[in-house]
């Protein structure tokens, strides 16, 4: 690839200080794990400790901070101070001012880390870059090629399915949720079918917290190895590709695309994350949280076999109530001031979903999961605005056709075992999740 003009956007940003993420340092226990939210003091509230969505207890801290504070100043947290904005019209304005509030330097509350070998995507770039970068994808997950693409995920679907075991207990994370997002991303990328969970690794590597406690703990240098590894075999896939007059996957796109074609490697290396961990996490997680919300409100699975024309409605329900992305991070730009709290050029702000998601005020009976919701569309699991997801069609198609070929084989999935849960405040997720299936 030929090299372009830098498109690292955050540099025009005053520059970040250092935090014990930058450091490396192991992150220390904030204490808000088993407290109580009401009485824990509200100053040292840090809504991104990773231990408290590890332990699924992030909903009583947002709960209050919709109430008492909600625009959240942490002054001190592994990544640095931030603000914290967690009602769903306070998030949806932030979302609609990119001048005030930039995504520029990076999404997530963490820095990107020293040396990393990828810079900007689309989703952390604004402006007229960010929509020719993201117009060159968008014919991969537009309508017509979701229309092409729908039978053969329906067909895979099936295949999966049908291979799982009847009387015995397994993950269903695994064996459906991974399994099948793969296979669509493999099948966008026009990746080998016999090499897909690298793209799942590859995922789990970018959005793993380098340097955590515990057996799945990662390094800054294993990350780095890896991303390195993903930037070599897409090259390659690039070379392959352009000028063939492809049109029907990502790396062909981006191959050929005006915006694109002549992109640095480490702005590819960024794109083909985003894309990668876009389709990958998120829906894994959606498919994942949506079974366990079932068997936790199963008044909701009655009316479900019920009325199978539930699901498209449901669908919507899911990926709200799972939110498998915890937040958004913007850069003020400016000085600037959001509930008459002033917030500084320069200071990190953190859109967090998961809490608009269960905004009273906003979303009538946000605390319940009701797949029969009048107006289920109404979330903010996939953004808002410029930056709202370019794949939400596809999720929401993985995720539909999934159910209706569920409904045809089974009476229940049954969750056997509490779900082990993802420790990280950005990626919303579901490690493991026991299940046992009953047929029809």
């Amino acid at each position: 690839m030929s090299t372009a003009p830098d498109l690292d956007a955050w540099s025009t940003l005053p520059p970040r200080p250092s935090t014990p993420q930058l450091r490396g340092e192991t992150p220390k226990p904030t204490g808000q794990v088993n407290a109580d939210p009401e009485t824990f003091p509200l100053d040292r509230i840090d809504p991104s400790d990773g231990d408290l969505f590890a332990a699924h207890q992030h909903d009583g801290y947002f709960a209050r901070l919709r109430r008492e504070d909600p625009v959240h100043f942490t002054a001190e947290s592994h990544f640095g101070a931030y603000w914290s904005v967690t009602k769903f019209d306070d998030i949806v304005a932030v979302e609609k001012d990119p001048d005030s509030y930039s995504s520029a330097r990076t999404i997530t509350v963490a820095d990107p880390l020293p040396d990393s070998p990828m810079d900007s995507s689309f989703i952390t770039m604004d402006g007229p870059t960010q929509l020719a970068h993201r117009k060159t994808v968008a014919p991969a997950l537009g309508p017509r090629n979701l229309t092409r693409l729908e039978p053969l995920v329906r067909e895979r679907v099936a295949l999966i399915l049908d291979a799982l075991p009847t009387g015995a207990d397994f993950d269903w994370v695994d064996r459906v949720s991974v399994e099948l997002t793969t296979s669509m991303l493999a099948v966008l990328f026009d990746f080998p079918f016999e090499e897909q969970r690298r793209l799942t690794y590859w995922s789990d590597m970018v959005t793993t917290q380098p340097n955590l406690p515990g057996p799945d703990s990662i390094t800054i240098d294993q990350r780095h190895a890896a991303l390195r590894e993903c930037l070599e075999v897409f090259e390659g896939l690039w070379k392959e590709r352009r000028g063939k007059g492809r049109t029907g996957d990502f790396v062909s796109l981006l191959a050929d695309g005006a915006a694109t074609r002549d992109m640095p490697p480490r702005t590819f290396l960024a794109t083909l994350v985003l894309l990668i961990v876009g389709g990958n996490d998120t829906t894994r997680n959606s498919i994942s949280g949506g079974v366990l919300a079932l068997n936790q409100h199963p008044a909701e699975y009655d009316k479900l076999r019920a009325d199978p024309g539930l699901i498209p409605n449901m669908v919507s329900e899911m990926i709200r109530w799972q939110t498998p992305l915890a937040h958004m991070r913007r850069t003020a730009t400016r000085d600037t001031e959001l509930r008459g709290r002033r917030i500084q050029a320069g200071d990190k702000v953190l859109m967090w979903y998961v809490s608009g998601n269960r905004d009273e005020e906003a979303i009538e009976r946000a605390g319940e999961f009701l797949i029969d919701r009048p107006d289920a569309r109404k979330h903010l699991s996939f953004g808002w605005g410029r930056h709202f997801c370019v794949g939400s069609r596809v999720a929401e198609m993985q995720v539909r056709v999934l159910w209706e070929e569920i409904l045809k084989r089974y009476r229940m999935v049954e969750v056997v075992g509490e779900p082990v849960r993802v420790r990280s405040s950005f990626v919303n997720g579901i490690a493991k999740l026991p299940v046992r299936l009953h047929p029809l």
